[in-house]
């Protein structure tokens, strides 16, 4: 289970990127790279990380699923996830 204070602050991130995507997509149209360096360094999508779903785990993240390897391999053993088979795990 990751920190509350992780999950914190990628809903911070989120809430900056969000706020700034619009300024930041006008100042890319002009190539204004000084106005750009201008911005918050967390209003960048790159800063965001992908996070399980259910965990908050950003390590073995599966972007098909939105869940860590960890979460899915226990969901497909007890056969949660259709169409999932166990092979030699």
């Amino acid at each position: 289970m990751a920190k509350k204070s992780l999950i914190a602050r990628e809903v911070k991130r989120a809430a900056l990127i969000a706020k700034y995507a619009e300024k930041r997509a006008k100042l890319k149209a002009e190539g204004d790279s000084i106005g750009l360096q201008k911005l918050p360094k967390n209003s960048a999508p790159v800063r965001l990380h992908n996070r399980c779903q259910l965990t908050g785990r950003s390590r073995g993240y599966m972007r098909q699923f939105g869940i860590s390897r960890i979460n899915f391999r226990e969901m497909a053993s007890n056969g949660l996830i259709p169409g999932v088979r166990k092979a030699s795990w």
